[in-house]
């Protein structure tokens, strides 16, 4: 596979994990490039640094957190969106390296971005479910889950791109299956009429 399709998978893998964790995979990114095992673009090269790494440490470990708090985790969804689309179209762009700026930047907004919108709001509906289904005692189940794709998906777009979008793909799979069982769980629950 050409260096360029490379760059362009691992950065829309990248972007998946954003849509369910925007600062953990960008830690994932920060950390992989500060031990030198990630190139980024030059414009990016302060995501290698000990201060991003830092940086991105407390506000990975406060999001975390916050997903495990009952009603700030729908919240935090809420406001996570526009966030999740940026973080996305930056994880992207910064791993995009060698191309043209107009090729990057095309690539890190619609791919990038549009997975991680994409991402985000499929977990965002499913959050919205689970509450209703169990009054809010499901979501940490959830967050977990989160948590745990975001950390593998991160990881695995660096060391084999291709698997990551596969698990990506399958993730997205599952999570519209889900979805369709929740919507049908919450109609059987309602009002009959």
């Amino acid at each position: 596979m050409s260096e360029l399709a490379l760059s362009i998978l691992l950065g829309v893998a990248l972007a998946a994990a954003t849509g369910l964790r925007v600062f953990l995979p960008m830690l994932v990114v920060s950390a992989a490039a500060y031990s030198g095992h990630l190139p980024l673009d030059n414009s990016f090269a302060w995501l290698g640094t000990l201060p991003a790494l830092i940086m991105l440490s407390v506000a990975a470990g406060a999001e975390i957190l916050a997903y495990y708090i009952p009603v700030l985790d729908n919240l935090l969804d809420a406001l996570a969106a526009p966030a999740a689309f940026v973080a996305g179209t930056v994880a992207s762009a910064a791993v995009m390296v060698h191309m043209p700026p107009m090729v990057q930047w095309t690539a890190a907004v619609i791919a990038g971005g549009g997975i991680a919108g994409l991402t985000h709001g499929v977990t965002g509906m499913i959050r919205a479910h689970s509450t209703v289904l169990t009054g809010g005692l499901g979501n940490a189940l959830f967050a977990t889950a989160e948590l745990l794709g975001a950390l593998v998906v991160a990881i695995l777009a660096i060391a084999a791109p291709a698997a990551a979008i596969a698990l990506v793909i399958l993730f997205l799979w599952l999570a519209l299956r889900l979805m369709r069982r929740l919507r049908g769980a919450h109609s059987a629950s309602g009002p009959k009429g």
